[in-house]
């Protein structure tokens, strides 16, 4: 089976890589250089003057010596059936989604319901520590927490609002893509690396909070039982989201409901037993305030730093708004509206759970006890009110309800599962970090920064020693970060937009309002915090923007030499009519391994030649556009990847004609290049059993571990596939100075 273009599955962003660094979409193969720089084999160091085409060193091809080849007759070898590895790989992650259908779209999405659920509970968690850090802070004065509570719910209102207009202008990203376009790439990186780190410390402090609560029902609280609990319920969280965030999220749906209906009951049921006596705490919050301000040893202004103070502790309450904007990949269509529907439900809940813990510590006079939480004590004072501790039901009712809150710890984790390998996938189209944090599995998850996510996890962890006043002090800063350069970032844009968008000043105003309170608590943290721990998560966060940038200059420079090629092959232009003769599948064909038009893939066409002079009669261009997350934006950009790769591939088929040689084209789409191209040529193969493969490879004059880690072997990968079953694939070297 021949054709002029085979499409065989199509999906992802029509973005040309060649004209866009970082690009969302790539036709990727293995002398894929056209983006700068190429993900796949890219620039050398030195060699002779860009775009002149080189002499094959010898070393470098590499051909299957005939009579070690094991020749089948079909021209491929047997299939031996799934090894032990992929049928483990199967039962643990699933199999692979077929990107034909269309539905698959649907399958992997959340309704914002279920979104609520996966990053809602981040927000919900924090409520186990944040309202009580606050209160706490209080002391004494602890007639202030009513101002408190209306504080804590008009914060979480006010920035939700913010996110939720940051989603309507900004609906591919959240915080990293405001400050990136807003702001400038640099300042966009800083709030990048503060999200990645936010993100693991996510994970790590909601799994050692989980397990505090769930061994300290247990009595077992610090044994070493606890420490394999936690770092196993890593393991299995990075597992689930492998298999794919919908199906992480259904399982994890129980334990959000239960913990939902347990505190509200709670909650509600504490402020509403004591709503007769709200005028006697009305009285005492009136009679507090004249106290403390007539008090000199105490007066207004130490009144209003204590108060706020006390505010800005509980800024881990706020963690998780932002979840929504750095996911709405994972939305529903439409994804605007489903991701702002998922913010009202976020908002709702956690202004009504935060603010209503701190009333009812409040009400219910909780006074702070280290050995237990002041959850677990508003939980057994409500029973003990209601008469109902004297019934097994009410110590079931306790127990169940601090079983939930920690399971719901648990829950909160996964919002750094899909948070983070999301900021880490938009950081790697724009060069920051490796591309390939970008790649999709066959799941349709993006796998390798679930991978990183769970390894960080575990290391903050070990290194912490599960100590949740470390990691809260950690991890409640650096969301700050991105939050306060998001606010700043919005106030700038809607300032721009002063005299052609009416409503520009509502917004900003919001957003000065929103900026004013991150900032404000950001600076708080910072300064009461950072010799317990804010110092850590600062100098981490630093050491990541650093590597940030030498990647980045490293991929720049790639991408420099790369240009130049471009520059002097891209533009070669035959003006000779083309050859409409058909490839014969009887004669010798080169089959050339290409990604989008460039100066690199003409290059390999041409040394091709130069490798067999009149010894091939045909071209065969193959390539494989490969899915990653940018390009995964739903079944409708499918086919303007498809039509993309059909246009590059036609384009080499018509210099092919061109300079004489009759010439014909195949592609496939796909998540893993090397899957995709070694099912491709074994289709060549058939079609024409004379085929040589060919594919270009860039390479360095001292190779080293960073260029093998920041950039792909995809065509030393499927030269060993392809020589494995027995056909030649030579492997063509380009050294650009």
């Amino acid at each position: 089976m021949s054709t002029e273009n085979r499409q065989n599955a199509a999906g992802g962003s029509p973005r040309n890589p060649a004209a866009n660094g970082g690009a969302s979409s790539r036709a990727a193969t293995a002398n894929d250089g056209a983006k700068a720089p190429s993900p796949l084999g890219e620039p050398g160091k030195a060699a002779e003057e860009p775009g002149t085409i080189l002499p094959v060193p010898e070393q470098v091809v590499q051909l299957p010596a005939a009579e070690e080849s094991v020749v089948v007759e079909s021209g491929a070898m047997p299939d031996e059936g799934p090894s032990i590895s992929d049928k483990v790989k199967t039962l643990l992650i699933g199999k692979p989604r077929d990107l034909e259908d269309k539905s698959v779209f649907t399958h992997i999405s959340l309704i914002a319901f279920l979104a609520w659920v996966g990053l809602g509970a981040d927000g919900l968690s924090s409520t186990s520590y944040g309202p009580e850090e606050a209160f706490v802070t209080l002391g004494q004065h602890s007639y202030l927490a009513i101002f408190l509570a209306l504080a804590t719910a008009g914060t979480v209102f006010i920035i939700s609002a913010c996110y939720s207009h940051l989603i309507e202008e900004f609906p591919n990203g959240g915080g990293y893509v405001v400050a990136s376009k807003l702001l400038g790439r640099r300042i966009g990186v800083v709030s990048g690396c503060a999200l990645m780190v936010d993100y693991v410390l996510t994970v790590t402090v909601s799994i050692a909070a989980a397990g505090d609560a769930i061994f300290g029902l247990l009595d077992l609280k610090g044994s070493a039982w606890e420490k394999y609990f936690e770092f196993g319920a890593i393991g299995v969280l990075t597992i689930l989201n492998l298999r794919g965030v919908k199906e992480s999220i259904k399982l994890l749906l129980p334990i959000f409901i239960v913990f939902l209906v347990t505190h509200i009951v709670v909650v509600a049921g504490a402020i509403g037993l004591h709503l007769p006596d709200a005028g006697h705490v009305a009285r005492e919050v009136y009679t507090g305030l004249g106290d403390g301000i007539r008090n000199p040893e105490f007066g207004l202004l130490a009144m209003l730093l204590l108060f706020l103070q006390a505010y800005s502790m509980g800024a881990g309450t706020y963690t998780g708004i932002e979840a929504v904007s750095n996911s709405m990949s994972v939305m529903r269509e439409p994804r605007v509206f489903t991701a702002k529907r998922t913010m009202v439900y976020m908002a709702i809940s956690l202004a009504l759970m935060a603010g209503g813990l701190v009333v009812a510590y409040l009400l219910l006079g909780i006074k702070f006890n280290p050995h237990k939480t002041m959850n677990l004590l508003l939980t057994e004072a409500f029973v003990k009110d209601t008469g109902w501790h004297a019934h097994w039901s009410g110590q079931a009712m306790v127990f169940v309800t601090l079983l939930s809150e920690g399971a719901l710890l648990i829950v909160a984790a996964q919002a750094g599962f899909i948070g983070g390998p999301r900021v880490l996938a938009n950081m790697a189209q724009d060069s920051w970090v490796p591309r390939w944090y970008g790649n999709l599995s066959e799941r349709l998850a993006t796998h390798n920064g679930i991978i990183l996510m769970g390894l960080a996890a575990m290391a903050a962890l070990y290194y912490t020693g599960g100590s949740i006043k470390t990691l809260v002090v950690m991890y409640s800063i650096n969301v700050f970060v991105t939050f306060s350069l998001s606010m700043i970032g919005m106030c700038k844009h809607w300032y721009a937009l002063r005299r052609e968008n009416p409503l520009w000043r509502k917004r900003l105003i919001l957003f000065v309002c929103g900026g004013l309170l991150c900032t404000s608590i950001l600076v708080v943290s910072i300064y009461e915090k950072f010799y317990t721990g804010g110092w850590v998560t600062i100098s981490v966060t630093g050491i990541c923007v650093a590597l940030c940038f030498f990647i980045n200059h490293y991929y720049n420079k790639v991408g420099e030499r790369l240009r130049r090629l471009d520059e002097s092959l891209g533009k070669l232009n035959p003006t000779g009519e083309p050859t409409l003769e058909a490839p014969d599948p009887s004669q010798p064909a080169a089959v050339v391994l290409v990604g989008n038009y460039s100066g690199l893939g003409i290059h390999t066409m041409l040394n091709a030649i130069r490798f067999a002079p009149d010894h091939f009669r045909s071209f065969i261009f193959i390539s494989t556009g490969v899915i990653d997350s940018g390009a995964f934006k739903g079944a409708g950009a499918m086919e303007s990847l498809k039509e993309h790769i059909a246009d590059s591939l036609e384009q080499y088929v018509d210099l092919a004609r061109r300079l004489g040689m009759p010439a014909t084209s195949y592609m496939r789409i796909g998540t893993d290049a090397v899957d995709e191209l070694e099912e491709l040529c074994l289709e060549v193969v058939q079609d024409f059993p004379k085929a040589t493969f060919f594919a270009g490879q860039l390479v360095f004059q001292k190779d080293n571990w960073m260029h093998r880690l920041l950039h792909n072997q995809t065509a030393y990968s499927l030269q060993r596939r392809l020589q494995w079953a027995g056909f030649p694939m030579v492997i063509l070297p380009t050294r650009v100075r």
